[in-house]
C-alpha cells in the first residue's frame, strides 16, 4: 500500500457519513505495497480501510469488490465493501474511484511455520470452493498476456544472463500454455497476490477456521486487486513461492510446501495435471513477480511512502525453481475424485 492521492479529512469523513458507518474519528496513510493509495480509517462504529485506485478503471474494479463481498457471504475472512444508500461498493473520492471496506484483525507473520502454511493451504482451497459459483469474469490481469507485453519493456536494464533467463523462461511458460494438461487445469477467481503480509493471523478462533491447538488462528486475506481467473494451481504456486521458502537463497521450504499442499488437497483435491504442471507453475508464479518488480523498479510512479521490492528475489526464486523442479508428495489424490475444470 502507497499513498499516490493525498485525501483530505473533511473529504474522507463525508464518504464515511454516506456508508452510514459512523463518524470519522482517524485517518492515516498507509505503507507497504505499491498499486494504490491506502488508509486507515476508524469510525465511532469500527475500523476500515480506504483505497483510492491508481490504476484499476471504474470498469474494472466490480469484479475485485463483488469478489470479495460474494466471498465475505460465505464465510471466507475477506474484508467486505461498504455499501452506501443505494447499494453501491465503489465510490468516488477526489477524481478516483474508491472503497471502504473493513479492516481485518490481527497481523501478518513474516516468519510463519509449518502450521501457518498449513492453515493457509485450507484456506486457500475453501476460498476457490466458495468463488466457483461467482458469476462474473475478468482475466487475471497479470498473467501470461501480461508477462509477454512487459518482458520486452524490462530487458534494456537487465545483463545477458538475466536476459536469457527471463526471454527462456517466458517462451518455456508459452510452450506449457499451449498444453493439454494446462487446458485441463481447474480455475476460477483466484487471489493472485497472497504472500503472507496480505494475510492475517489472530490468537482468537475465527468461527468456521481450520487450526490446531494453541496455534495462532487464520484471521483474514486481504487485498484482492490483483485477483481474476486463472488456475488455482497458479494461485497455490503464489503462495508457495513466498510462505515456503528460504527468503536468502529462494530454496524451497519443503516441510512448510507439503503442508500447505496436503492442507489444500483435504478441501479440494488434486487433478492429474495440477499435479504434473506443479513445477511449471512454481516457475510462472516466481516469472510474475521477477517481471512486475522490474517493471515497478525501473519504470517508478510518484508516490509518498512508496519503497520499491528487489527484483533480485524473485529472479533467485526462479533459478531455483529451475534447477531443482519439486512435485508436491500426496499418496491419497490417487484415490482422490479427480477435479474438474
Amino acid at each position: 500500500m502507497a499513498v499516490y492521492t493525498e485525501v483530505p479529512f473533511d473529504a474522507a469523513a463525508e464518504l464515511v457519513l454516506r456508508l452510514n458507518i459512523g463518524r470519522l474519528t482517524a485517518l492515516e496513510g498507509c505503507s507497504g505495497g505499491i498499486e494504490n493509495t491506502n488508509y486507515f480509517a476508524d469510525t465511532t462504529q469500527g475500523r476500515y480501510v480506504l483505497t483510492l485506485f491508481e490504476r484499476l478503471s471504474a470498469a474494472q474494479l466490480p469484479f475485485y469488490l463483488r469478489l470479495m463481498k460474494h466471498l465475505a457471504q460465505r464465510g471466507i475472512p475477506v474484508p467486505d465493501p461498504c455499501a452506501d444508500a443505494q447499494g453501491e461498493i465503489l465510490h468516488t473520492l477526489q477524481g478516483k474511484p474508491a472503497a471502504v471496506v473493513d479492516r481485518l484483525k490481527g497481523s501478518s507473520r513474516l516468519a510463519p511455520d509449518a502450521e501457518h502454511c498449513r492453515q493457509l493451504g485450507a484456506m486457500l482451497a475453501r476460498m476457490h470452493v466458495a468463488g466457483r459459483d461467482f458469476p462474473l469474469h475478468q482475466p487475471h490481469l497479470r498473467g501470461l498476456a501480461w508477462w509477454v507485453e512487459t518482458v520486452p519493456v524490462v530487458l534494456p536494464f537487465l545483463n545477458p544472463s538475466q536476459c536469457t533467463l527471463i526471454e527462456t523462461e517466458l517462451a518455456f511458460q508459452q510452450h506449457v500454455a499451449q498444453s493439454a494438461g494446462w487446458a485441463s487445469l481447474p480455475r476460477g477467481p483466484v487471489h493472485a497476490d497472497l504472500f503472507r503480509d496480505n494475510v492475517m493471523f489472530d490468537q482468537e478462533p475465527l468461527e468456521g477456521t481450520i487450526a490446531g491447538p494453541g496455534s495462532d488462528r487464520l484471521s483474514g486475506l486481504f487485498d484482492f486487486y490483483f485477483a481474476g481467473v486463472d488456475t488455482f494451481v497458479f494461485d497455490i504456486a503464489v503462495c508457495i513461492n513466498d510462505w515456503c521458502i528460504d527468503l536468502a537463497s529462494g530454496r524451497l521450504d519443503e516441510d512448510r510446501a507439503s503442508a500447505l499442499v496436503a492442507a489444500y488437497q483435504a478441501v479440494r483435491p488434486f487433478n492429474g495435471a495440477e499435479l504434473r504442471l506443479f513445477p511449471a507453475m512454481l516457475r510462472g508464479a516466481a516469472l510474475r513477480f521477477w517481471i512486475s518488480r522490474l517493471w515497478d523498479l525501473h519504470l517508478p510512479r510518484d508516490a509518498a511512502m512508496l519503497t520499491a521490492h528487489d527484483p533480485t528475489h524473485f529472479e533467485r526464486v526462479l533459478r531455483q525453481r529451475v534447477e531443482t523442479p519439486w512435485h508436491p508428495t500426496l499418496p491419497e489424490s490417487r484415490d482422490a475424485t479427480p477435479d474438474t475444470p
